[in-house]
């Protein structure tokens, strides 16, 4: 009797194994679908992942999170995983600059903070933004006109994919020095791109979401442990659990639909059936796999492109940085984070040869001029920046150097893209796609990814007639 009620439930298979698959997987799952997801690494987590150097473990990329990242929040919920990670009380991010002084001696280093307030939006960062050493009286002044200019946005405008947000920021007053202490400076980071290369809709939602819609919103969160400790350890125990069958190291080199099911081919030669197949791997492993005409336009996803981020890790022999990050302004350097504790440092050869050793990460993004660069290059540009930011490390002896490298860490943000990005539901009756670069309205970031899952779900379960749980959007996993 077990045998036939469960060839009686929906087959579902889920092909990549990232937030958006983990996500989808659950929830289908959760509904009653037999669910299997074929993952062609030999891991879970996407491109938001760790591995191993030796005995340190190395997170590929510096992956933070918002408040208002209600989705991932809600992942990290059901995973059982929000006590492993941090996410702050309130805003502040501390951000340095470094000038020479006027006669060229040695180096001047400024420290500003973005931190908010206990109070209504706007007032939460009017504070903050009064002190902000990096701004002068009058800059200070144009950016609450940007940023009252923001407030009035209507994101549902479909004009403002084809602006570029440097045109917008031009036409509402901001210089370059406004660009470079604000707007580029959150704004790089989280689009993975600069102002005159990003869609107007995307900057609009991610500062109109993250700095004026609830005084707590932009508060930043960052993983406590290691990536794959979240993304791979803690979601493979949970679709087990939830009776998911993983496939890792198994890649999906074929897809057929048809009617009743669908045929998925793995590489070794494995055909799985299912009545719905989700694409929720990266766009160009998608496109490779849609069948043709199932999308309107499928020819255009050809030419939406991807944007890269480098990560430059450094140890030193010795605490250089007492901050868990900063933000620079005036350098190459982006973002630095201290990843000390959770990479198990201390417990390396290399750690208990050097007690007090420290490792810093630098988070690039835009780094379209920088990814192929040798390391050697990337050394001799990056080392002696982070001496000029921080006078410990110029004092300081470097263990180890290396970069990671994700040349399509994201879709391209670039105006007129926004149109290109699909939606979940395909033309083809029981195939869908989920991912960070399918139409969510975010970045491409791991809330992004999640909520392309659950739109995924959604609409498997629509099409069942069955009713989709609903999202209350308190970060919980919908019900």
């Amino acid at each position: 009797m077990t045998g036939r009620a469960d060839a009686a439930r929906p087959a579902a298979v889920v092909v990549g194994g990232g937030l958006a698959g983990i996500t989808t997987a659950l929830r289908l799952a959760e509904a009653g679908h037999r669910v299997t997801l074929a993952e062609g690494r030999p891991r879970l987590g996407g491109l938001a992942f760790s591995f191993q150097r030796g005995e340190l473990t190395v997170d590929n990329g510096q992956h933070v999170y918002l408040r208002c990242c209600t989705a991932y929040r809600g992942l990290l919920d059901r995973l059982g995983a929000t006590r492993l990670s941090h996410l702050q009380d309130r805003l502040d991010i501390p951000v340095l600059a470094v000038t020479g002084d006027v006669t060229g001696g040695a180096p001047v280093r400024t420290l500003g903070r973005l931190r908010r307030a206990g109070l209504p939006v706007p007032l939460h960062l009017a504070g903050s933004l009064a002190r902000y050493p990096h701004l002068s009286p009058a800059d200070r002044a144009r950016v609450v006109r940007g940023a009252l200019a923001l407030r009035a946005l209507d994101l549902a405008d479909p004009a403002l994919d084809r602006i570029s947000f440097g045109d917008w920021l031009r036409r509402n007053g901001q210089n370059a020095a406004t660009r470079a202490a604000l707007w580029d400076l959150v704004g790089v980071a989280t689009l993975n791109a600069r102002a005159d290369q990003v869609s107007m809709a995307l900057a609009g939602m991610v500062f109109k979401t993250g700095l004026l819609s609830d005084p707590g919103a932009s508060d930043i969160g960052v993983a406590a442990v290691p990536l794959g400790t979240i993304h791979h350890d803690r979601a493979l125990a949970e679709l087990e659990r939830a009776d998911v069958r993983v496939l890792l190291r198994a890649k999906v080199t074929e897809l057929k639909p048809a009617a009743p099911q669908h045929a998925v081919r793995l590489e070794g030669g494995e055909l799985l059936t299912a009545d719905t197949v989700v694409l929720a791997g990266a766009q160009d492993s998608a496109a490779a796999l849609l069948p043709p005409n199932a999308l309107p336009g499928q020819e255009r996803l050809a030419g939406f492109g991807t944007a890269p981020i480098l990560n430059v890790h450094v140890i030193y022999d010795r605490e250089v940085l007492r901050r868990p990050f900063f933000a620079a302004l005036g350098s190459p350097v982006q973002w630095v984070f201290d990843r000390t504790a959770h990479s198990g440092l201390a417990a390396t050869p290399l750690g208990r040869a050097h007690p007090g050793a420290q490792y810093l990460a630098l988070s690039q993004s835009a780094a379209q001029d920088e990814i192929d660069l040798p390391v050697a290059e990337l050394r001799g540009r990056y080392l002696p920046e982070l001496g000029r930011l921080l006078p410990a490390a110029a004092q300081a002896e470097v263990l180890d150097f290396f970069v990671t490298r994700e040349r399509t860490a994201t879709f391209d943000p670039a105006p007129g893209n926004g149109a290109l990005r699909p939606s979940a539901r395909t033309d083809v009756p029981g195939l869908l796609l989920a991912g960070s670069w399918t139409a969510t309205g975010w970045p491409a970031t791991m809330e992004g990814a999640v909520r392309s899952g659950h739109a995924a779900a959604d609409a498997v379960l629509a099409a069942a007639g069955a009713r989709a749980p609903v999202d209350r959007g308190d970060g919980r996993w919908p019900r």
